[in-house]
């Protein structure tokens, strides 16, 4: 079985509200808005490839969209990767439309507004991957996002082989998939890279320089119940004003960034060690988390669940697979 998968159909005018709350759940905070009479029947199934998230739906005419309300509820530091498996699907982001047809991929930014309208009989995949993951400067992404990127040998690549996986997705071990995931996000790397090779820009400019120092900062010293702004702005001497005006551009503010690091170190070694872990606590203070408090909150905030829950829910053979690549997803060193 795949490492953690989920399947919802509905029929009627719930179809659209179901697929909505999923695609808010696994990919991005979403509004919906049904077209003409909404589809007649809806059915959305995801999946976890290690962290890469992998959602599929097949639901219309329907649109949903991600605004300036919903910004405010954080996506995460993540893309998508759209390719439609047949159909068609309208894709709008930095001012710019696509749309597209079976098998053109095109990516979104999830940390910004954006809008997916698709028609009758359409079925889309979605790929969510970690920005971080790809290691490119946030400029070579904003240029990419909502084009259809056909004139590219690694997008007919992807266009051919990722459909395949989506089908086989619910049989991939979770080990494999964690592999898998990896190689999708080079992937998405290597075509960003060949999209943006004659960009004026630099491929990396010096605030794209700092903005990875400060992450590896972050991730060194997260075991530090002292790591905070002012600590990180001084190691880089820099101004805590300018700390912050960095990171506007990434879609997290520091202090977020920190805390859903420490969770997600903390989920990875709950998931590696299964019965043997230490005691939760003991793991929250581990990375940092100065109460057991404030460790169950901001667990619950990115998990759904507090970690003791979280534990009970996954405490049987087939779950703990799913555990572990639930860990292994948000995990920031690959979410």
């Amino acid at each position: 079985m795949s490492a953690r998968s989920e399947t919802a159909t509905a029929p009627g005018a719930e179809a659209s509200r179901e697929v909505a709350a999923t695609v808010s759940r696994w990919l991005a905070p979403v509004v919906e808005h049904t077209l003409r009479d909404g589809p007649a029947r809806g059915r959305v199934t995801a999946h976890h490839l290690g962290y890469v998230r992998m959602l599929a739906w097949e639901a219309g005419p329907l649109r949903l969209s991600r605004g300036a309300g919903s910004i405010a509820r954080d996506a995460g530091d993540a893309i998508a990767l759209v390719v439609p498996v047949h159909g068609t699907v309208r894709l709008a982001q930095d001012g710019r439309g696509a749309c597209l047809e079976g098998g053109q991929p095109a990516l979104l930014d999830l940390r910004r507004a954006f809008s997916v309208e698709q028609r009758d009989g359409a079925r889309v995949v979605f790929f969510r991957l970690p920005v971080h993951a790809l290691h490119l400067p946030v400029a070579r992404l904003r240029s990419v996002t909502a084009r259809v990127l056909t004139a590219s040998d690694v997008a007919a690549l992807l266009a051919v082989v990722l459909p395949h996986l989506e089908k086989s997705a619910s049989r991939i071990p979770p080990a494999v998939g964690e592999r898998l995931g990896g190689i999708v996000t080079e992937w998405v790397a290597a075509l960003v890279d060949e999209l943006t090779a004659d960009a004026d820009e630099p491929a990396e400019t010096g605030r794209d320089r700092l903005v990875t120092a400060v992450r590896q900062y972050i991730d060194r010293n997260l075991g530090d119940p002292e790591l905070s702004a002012d600590r990180i702005a001084a190691a880089h001497l820099i101004s805590v004003r300018y700390l912050h005006r960095l990171f506007q551009g990434e879609g997290i503010t520091v202090g977020r960034l920190i805390q859903r690091r420490r969770v997600e170190e903390c989920a990875r070694e709950l998931a590696r060690r299964g019965r043997v872990s230490p005691s939760v606590s003991v793991v929250a203070a581990r990375w940092g988390f100065g109460s057991a408090a404030h460790f169950s909150r901001a667990f619950k905030a990115v998990h759904g669940h507090a970690p003791q829950q979280w534990l009970r829910l996954a405490d049987t053979p087939a779950a703990a697979q799913g555990r572990r690549a639930e860990a292994g997803r948000t995990s920031a060193g690959t979410a």
